[in-house]
């Protein structure tokens, strides 16, 4: 089981301002720019504006239509889950390639405010259609829900930011609610970790943009809080710009570890650099 005693995480009031500097940076790309590589492994910079696309056009074909499309079968496991989105992003990366930047742009514009307009308009404590799966969780409320879709916002196009060498939004208006929703992942990353009970791990990302995360073995599971007084039994620390690498598969544990430093007991930090805050 995994509990968090933190608050909900408040990003709605953030889209616009996240979607006017995509857009600002998009039209700023030159067509070499567009073709760049990025840490996305196959994808493009073209290919993360395509796929932030689809993000918006599925959330208002789901949300406000309740149009869902395509029904995947035969989910049995996580794994499962991540072959199908895979899959998905990936045909509809390939049949967005006959559209322009500008095309890809004007779109973009248009369905990320009424995508924003939208979340806006959600009961937070309502349940979400999906969970956050990679949190641990089979019913989510749509504060985690929009919590989640703000950091798919920020990781893609920070992925762009990276790929042509233009910094931006590790702010702490920006990264700071970035990286405490994913965060909420980890409990669920110690979930198997047998120690005993009162046992304590800390997680510093450095800079005023980032914080400190704290999670505390109890009786019922693992706790996720923002403050305890608990001296931590392990302790990670890490920058910014190492956090978001890592945590979205940009990098592996292995490469991080140059990054970060563990004080206290290693084999157990070392479990934190395993966290997955992405479908992936």
């Amino acid at each position: 089981m995994e509990i968090h005693y933190a608050p909900p995480i408040k990003v709605i009031h953030l889209f616009p301002e996240l979607d006017r500097l995509l857009i600002e940076l998009l039209r700023s790309l030159t067509p070499g720019e567009w073709h760049r590589a990025t840490i996305a492994k196959k994808w493009m910079v073209r290919d993360i504006a395509s796929h932030l696309l689809d993000g918006n056009l599925r959330g208002l074909s789901i949300y406000r239509d309740n149009y869902f499309g395509e029904k995947p079968e035969g989910i049995k496991i996580y794994g499962d889950l991540v072959d199908y989105l895979n899959k998905m992003n990936a045909e509809w990366v390939t049949a967005t390639q006959r559209l322009s930047p500008q095309v890809l742009t004007d779109l973009l514009e248009t369905t990320g405010k009424q995508y924003s307009e939208l979340m806006a308009g959600l009961d937070p404590w309502e349940d979400a259609v999906f969970s956050v799966a990679w949190a641990g969780e089979e019913i989510s409320k749509n504060w985690f829900h929009i919590a989640r879709e703000y950091t798919e916002k920020w990781i893609h196009q920070q992925q762009i930011r990276d790929a042509v060498g233009k910094p931006g939004i590790i702010t702490e208006q920006l990264f700071h609610p970035f990286i405490d929703t994913f965060m909420c992942a980890l409990p669920h990353t110690y979930k198997y970790v047998d120690v005993p009970t009162g046992t304590s791990v800390e997680v510093i990302v450095d800079t005023p943009a980032g914080g400190a995360w704290h999670i505390n073995k109890t009786d019922e599971g693992w706790v996720l809080r923002k403050a305890t007084r608990l001296e931590p039994d392990a302790r990670i620390e890490m920058s910014p710009d190492t956090a978001w690498r890592l945590f979205s598969k940009g990098i592996t544990p292995q490469e991080a570890l140059e990054h970060i430093t563990i004080t206290g007991n290693r084999e157990l930090g070392m479990v934190a650099l395993g966290m997955v805050s992405v479908m992936a």
